[in-house]
């Protein structure tokens, strides 16, 4: 899949996904919240509590994709703004799991309103830890609707001890893989698929 011209195109907000910490146990979500202060490592690159979200995006060598596509949508100012954002950051194999075609088809300037649509899909606005989301599916008995920036709800469950889910309008299920990556305007949680709106 050529989605690489993509990424190189529209290189600033892979960040978006990028920055987050190891999330795989119950212990790993306190771990998380206690090194939340602490430079995470993502994709290769340190991600910085400090900066934005597209400022630490662009470093990562697993979000080129999704920082090509947050390009390619006119995203970068919003996502670089005060926030706070909670963003469910693709990786790029979670993209490569699409059908063939689809990131070039998303990318062009006439896919902008799907892609835009697609992106704000995956932003929550506010600033939700893992901790966060936890006692929302807590209080929620098993589960928690989250409002989506495009309007749309995600739907949260524990899959087990210190593991979380996230499944779209359309009964597709991601998995958060890194948890609470602390940015200065939000936080990112990279999960493994693409969520896609209804």
């Amino acid at each position: 899949m050529s989605y690489r011209i993509a990424s190189k195109r529209i290189a600033l907000l892979a960040a978006v996904a990028a920055t987050t910490l190891a999330f795989a146990t119950g212990p790993s979500i306190v771990t998380a919240s206690a090194q939340m202060d602490k430079t995470v490592t993502v994709g290769g690159a340190p991600m910085y509590p400090s900066k934005n979200i597209v400022e630490n995006a662009v470093n990562s060598k697993d979000h080129t994709t999704l920082v090509a596509a947050v390009k390619a949508a006119g995203l970068v100012e919003t996502l670089s703004g005060p926030g706070p954002f909670t963003v469910f950051a693709p990786t790029n194999a979670a993209f490569a799991k699409l059908p063939a075609g689809t990131v070039e088809t998303l990318v062009k300037p006439e896919s902008k309103a799907t892609l835009t649509k697609i992106l704000t899909y995956h932003v929550v606005p506010g600033k939700m830890t893992a901790a966060a989301l936890m006692k929302a599916v807590k209080d929620g008995e098993g589960t928690a609707k989250l409002k989506t920036a495009s309007g749309d709800t995600l739907t949260v469950k524990q899959e087990g001890p210190g593991k979380l889910s996230i499944t779209d309008a359309k009964g597709g299920k991601s998995m958060v893989t890194i948890a609470d990556v602390l940015q200065s305007n939000g936080v990112i949680h990279v999960v493994d698929t693409v969520l896609m709106p209804g």
